[in-house]
C-alpha cells in the first residue's frame, strides 16, 4: 500500500506531517525518516483502534488563476 503525505519543517526544528487521506491526524519527527516512521505507526494505530474518521475523498481539480 502506498500513502501520500504532506509535511513541513517546524520552526523549532524537525518536521510535522500528516497522511493526505487523514489530514486531521498530525505527527512529528526529528528527521524525514523519523517522520515517515511516525506516520506509518500512526496509520497502523488508527486502523487497529478503528479511530479513523472518514477519509478525505481522493479527488483533484484544476484552477485557472488570472
Amino acid at each position: 500500500m502506498e500513502l501520500s503525505y504532506t509535511y513541513w519543517e517546524a520552526e523549532e526544528g524537525g518536521y510535522i506531517g500528516f497522511i493526505n487521506q487523514y489530514p486531521n491526524y498530525w505527527t512529528q519527527g526529528e528527521s524525514l525518516e523519523e517522520l515517515e516512521t511516525m506516520l506509518i505507526s500512526l496509520y497502523k494505530d488508527l486502523l487497529e483502534f478503528g479511530d479513523i474518521q472518514s477519509a478525505v475523498p481522493q479527488k483533484t481539480g484544476k484552477l485557472i488563476v488570472a
